[in-house]
């Protein structure tokens, strides 16, 4: 299976959709499009959209970390919402929770950014 990458642009927050598996084979072109995205876009904020996303490994974790740092730069927030439980439990267990919000709902990740 691959991964769709779905971006949306909402002043400066990116909202990202992610579905299918996120892993070494995909990895690389979602840092591209992120990477793109938040250079051109100026964007602050990221939502991570995760509901219909299967499978994770380490390399996602690694473009989700190295997209955190650079939005922290920016005194902006990562924010992770409509989480399935498997994926959910593998952000637990990677301790990604220290660093990232959760949200239930895309409209909850953004009020919490003061865009609903």
């Amino acid at each position: 299976m691959s991964l769709e990458i779905d971006l949306e642009q909402r002043d400066r927050i990116l909202i990202v959709r992610l579905k299918g598996e996120l892993d070494h084979h995909t990895s690389d072109e979602l840092k591209k499009q992120l990477e793109s995205a938040i250079e051109e876009a100026d964007i602050q904020h990221i939502i991570l959209s995760l509901k219909n996303l299967q499978f994770m490994d380490s390399s996602g974790i690694g473009v989700i970390l190295g997209r955190y740092k650079k939005i922290s730069q920016k005194q902006g927030e990562m924010v992770v919402c409509s989480i399935n439980p498997t994926i959910k439990r593998l952000f637990e267990l990677s301790g990604l929770f220290k660093i990232l919000k959760l949200k239930e709902s895309e409209e909850d990740a953004l009020h919490m950014l003061g865009v609903a």
